[in-house]
């Protein structure tokens, strides 16, 4: 069955170049589909500032063709197991908008069996290179709520030069990112995601644009010290 994986790990800054230089490669690494190598940035943080670009903290987001092919790499692979070293989370997909080249999106996706179940959100978009400072002025009002909200347990955007742009975030429960999504959150101007969604609909800053959905399988490591950042149902955080 095909999983997803979603990668935190801190390197150092020769480490950094070498995988932004040598990213994984499907013709390479046996099992693996796809996968986008990125850089962590901090949610909503000023354009021109250090805690945009957080180029020793990559962040690498992959599809395989089954979990043994995931053990095997970050077993066997010199980046693989500096990426074991760091944090991350093995994905069950639920649902796409959108598209995404290069990945094998399957056709249906799994449920999640409880209201109060933790689910995943991924989005990854490759912009339009005159579009990136319109993107800017939406995208970061959009950032500083998702980062200031009170739900998700983990929160963080990364980037790949010249042109991809991703987010990702832990929510203790489908209806409380929903309540984000559609501004109904109880937080000061709970409709900067919608506004930005409707300005993109108005005139789309993208090539290509996609919203993950993920179920979360298990989590493995540390990342910024801590762990257990995926709730589980009926216990408190």
């Amino acid at each position: 069955m095909t999983i997803f994986s979603y990668h935190l790990a801190q390197v150092s800054f020769f480490s950094s170049l070498r995988i932004l230089l040598f990213p994984p490669k499907a013709k390479y690494i046996k099992g693996l589909i796809h996968a986008d190598t990125m850089h962590a940035m901090v949610l909503g943080s000023p354009v021109f500032s250090p805690a945009r670009f957080l180029i020793r903290r990559v962040v690498v987001f992959a599809q395989w063709e089954n979990e043994t092919a995931l053990e095997h790499y970050l077993a066997t692979h010199s980046i693989g197991k500096k990426l074991a070293k760091g944090w991350h989370t093995r994905l069950q997909f639920v649902r796409q908008w959108g598209t995404l080249s290069n990945y094998q999106i399957p056709a249906e996706g799994v449920s999640l069996a409880e209201e109060e179940e933790a689910v995943v959100a991924v989005t990854l978009a490759r912009m339009r290179y005159f579009q990136i400072p319109r993107f800017i002025r939406w995208g970061r009002p959009t950032e500083q709520l998702v980062r200031d909200h009170p739900a998700p347990t983990l929160a963080l955007a990364s980037f790949k030069f010249p042109t991809t742009i991703s987010t990702f975030s832990i929510w203790p429960s489908l209806k409380s990112m929903t309540d984000m999504v559609q501004g109904h959150s109880q937080v000061a101007q709970p409709q900067r995601h919608r506004e930005a969604m409707q300005e993109r609909n108005r005139k789309d800053f993208h090539v290509e644009f996609s919203t993950l959905r993920f179920k979360p399988l298990a989590e493995y490591g540390t990342w910024q010290g801590k762990t257990h950042y995926i709730p589980q149902p009926n216990h408190p955080l």
